[in-house]
C-alpha cells in the first residue's frame, strides 16, 4: 500500500518509513499537520499514519478534514495519548485504528497489513486500470487492449486484489487471506495455479507481461517500467 506518515518527530518518521518499506509498502513522511493534509489531498494514499500533536495543524483537525473531503484513505492514529477516552474519541472521529506510543514496529506493520486486508481502493466508477488492462468491477468484466478476457469468479477476485494495488507485492498467504478469507478453505499452493491461469489469459504473447513473480516473495501486477514495492526483511539479529 501507499502509506503517508504525518509525524513531527523526524527520527521516528524515518524509522516508520523504513520499517513499512521493508514490509512491502511505499511510504513517505510529512512533519507538519498542514503539509501532511495537503499531501494527502493532492495525492491520496491508501493509508495515513497520523500523529495528533502536530505543528501547523492538529492531527484531530487533519483527520476531520480528510473525512470531510471524503478521503478513502484508512487512518491509524499514532499518539502518546493512550487512554480509553482518547482512543474512543479518535475512532469516533473517523480513524480506523489507534496505536499508542511507545509501540513496536512489528505491531504497527501488522495493523497496517490488517487494514490493507479490508480491500484496496477502487475508482469511483468501479474501474481498475493497469497499463492497457481494464477491470470493470461492478460489471465483472476484464479486457486487455480492448479485447475481452474471460475469467472465472475466483480468477477475477485474485486479479482484482492485484489491480487494487499495482506494484504492491503480495505473498501467497496474503492473497489467500484476501480471496479465500478463512484458513481452512485454502492451500497457499492454490495461488500458484490461479496465477498461472491469469498469466495465460492476461499476458498474451503480443503484449508486455503485467503479472510478475518475485522468487520466494510473492506476486505483483505492474507495467514494465513500474518498480515493485517491496524490499526483503532484514535478517534477525
Amino acid at each position: 500500500m501507499r502509506v503517508l506518515i504525518i509525524e513531527d518527530e523526524p527520527e521516528l518518521a524515518r524509522h516508520i518509513t523504513r520499517a513499512l518499506t521493508r514490509y512491502g509498502h511505499s511510504a513517505s513522511a510529512q512533519h507538519d499537520g498542514a503539509a501532511g493534509l495537503q499531501a494527502a489531498l493532492d495525492d491520496p494514499p491508501d493509508l495515513v499514519v497520523l500523529d495528533l500533536n502536530l505543528p501547523g495543524l492538529h492531527g484531530g483537525e487533519v483527520l476531520q478534514r480528510l473525512r470531510g473531503a471524503q478521503s478513502p484513505a484508512r487512518i491509524i492514529i499514532l499518539t502518546a495519548r493512550g487512554s480509553v477516552e482518547d482512543r474512543v474519541r479518535g475512532l469516533k472521529s473517523g480513524a480506523d485504528d489507534y496505536l499508542a506510543k511507545p509501540f513496536s514496529m512489528e505491531e504497527l506493520a501488522a495493523r497496517v497489513d490488517a487494514l490493507g486486508r479490508r480491500g484496496g481502493p477502487t475508482a469511483a466508477d468501479g474501474v481498475l486500470k493497469v497499463a492497457d488492462l481494464r477491470m470493470d468491477v461492478p460489471q465483472r468484466r476484464v479486457s486487455r487492449a480492448g479485447v475481452p478476457v474471460a475469467l472465472s469468479p475466483r480468477e477475477f477476485e485474485v486479479l482484482q486484489v492485484l489491480m487494487q494495488e499495482p506494484g504492491r507485492v503480495f505473498s501467497r498467504t496474503e492473497l489467500c487471506e484476501r480471496v479465500w478469507h478463512r484458513d481452512h478453505e485454502y492451500d497457499t499452493r492454490t495461488v500458484e495455479i490461479f496465477i498461472t491461469r491469469l498469466r495465460r489469459k492476461v499476458d498474451l504473447p503480443s503484449s508486455p507481461p503485467l503479472i510478475h513473480t518475485l522468487r520466494s516473495v510473492g506476486y505483483t501486477i505492474r507495467a514494465a517500467d513500474w518498480p515493485a514495492r517491496l524490499l526483503p526483511l532484514p535478517p534477525p539479529p
